[in-house]
């Protein structure tokens, strides 16, 4: 069947019309996914900042810590657009790197209400996990680059709140981003073994039509030559 496609200039653009709507079909799913992951992370930071530090005291008024602000706030923020471009615009480029990077920020944040806990930066390996289904190694290089630039900016201006202590050297964002990269090399392999797959099912699919319609053409051919003879001897 393969070679039918390479041979075949029609065949060959019937699997890559069917490999693309496979693709985009896949895209559309995964962005609702994460529309839906981006309210339950916003559920989960304000829940999360309400429980670590619910309250403050100035003096004698109880008021609420800041970081129930940052998740309200800052959550929103981060929320909305992937949110919004997952409803109005699925399955387009734009709006997967729009959530790739919203989902690093969310790990960001994520790890700023937890201190710098090393627990909440595992976030991010299971962030670039859920990106890879998006079969688009591009998705997984923007939030490589916004996880490392996120790093890199609070390491040097406020380490305490990605590493949990307050004078960590500025270059131990390279520690953290070569941890993301290890796990890049595995993502962007599997992810360009994905698209292969897809595309290997694509032609396969379109050899099944090419043979099919070629059936139908040899059948009805058929037919009207036998209908011809018949017309004939009557």
């Amino acid at each position: 069947m393969s070679s039918i496609v390479i041979e075949n200039p029609d065949v060959a653009a019937r699997a890559e019309e069917l490999r693309n709507e496979q693709l985009t079909n896949r895209r559309v799913r995964i962005d609702r996914m994460f529309a839906g992951l981006m309210l339950l992370q916003y559920a989960a930071g304000i829940i999360g900042a309400l429980v670590v530090s619910p309250y403050a005291w100035q003096g004698k008024e109880k008021v609420i810590h800041m970081h129930v602000w940052v998740a309200v706030l800052g959550g929103a923020g981060i929320t909305l657009l992937p949110l919004l471009m997952a409803i109005f615009k699925p399955g387009t480029t734009i709006t997967r790197h729009v959530i790739a990077a919203s989902q690093m920020l969310w790990s960001a944040l994520l790890i700023h209400l937890t201190g710098g806990r090393i627990e909440t930066h595992f976030h991010v390996f299971g962030s670039l996990a859920f990106l890879a289904f998006y079969l688009d190694w591009g998705v997984i290089l923007t939030a490589t680059i916004v996880v490392a630039a996120d790093h890199f900016l609070r390491g040097v201006f406020w380490p305490e709140s990605v590493y949990g202590i307050a004078n960590a050297e500025w270059w131990r964002f390279l520690e953290h981003a070569a941890w993301v990269a290890f796990e890049d090399v595995f993502l962007v392999w599997s992810i360009l073994l994905g698209q292969r797959e897809a595309g290997q099912a694509a032609e396969r699919q379109a050899a099944i039509e090419h043979l099919s319609e070629q059936e139908q053409l040899k059948t009805a051919a058929l037919e009207m030559a036998l209908a011809e003879m018949q017309g004939a001897t009557a």
